[in-house]
């Protein structure tokens, strides 16, 4: 015979198992929840960094261009200058080396001024 309203031992039994049932799936479901939160706000972060390096790359990449092109430009106006240089007019150096030995004949230098001359004829 049962007792007046309350349950035997099977049915106390019984809603514990339920009870604990119950509490087993939800905090299970809290964890996954949980969980899944954290993976989010990993994966938002590293997304982030992601960014943030290719940003960070393109910074450098935009830098490296206009260091060229400045190299560039500087090149491109050094390059006149040089090819200038030897528009000059040329310098018939056996006509200046005879001119120099007829001074020397004539006694109007010496040794001395004939090498020196001499020197500078030949860019040495």
């Amino acid at each position: 015979m049962r007792r007046g309203g309350r349950p035997g031992l099977v049915g106390t039994m019984a809603r514990t198992a339920v009870i604990a049932g119950t509490a087993t799936a939800v905090s299970g479901s809290m964890q996954r929840k949980q969980a899944g939160k954290q993976q989010q706000v990993a994966e938002a972060a590293a997304y982030e960094q992601q960014v943030a390096a290719q940003q960070q790359q393109a910074q450098i990449d935009a830098q490296v261009q206009a260091a060229l092109a400045a190299q560039a430009a500087q090149q491109a106006a050094a390059a006149p200058v040089a090819a200038a240089a030897p528009a000059a007019p040329a310098v018939d150096i056996t006509a200046e080396l005879q001119k120099l030995a007829a001074l020397k004949e004539q006694g109007l230098i010496d040794d001395a001024e004939f090498s020196a001359m001499k020197a500078k004829v030949l860019g040495i």
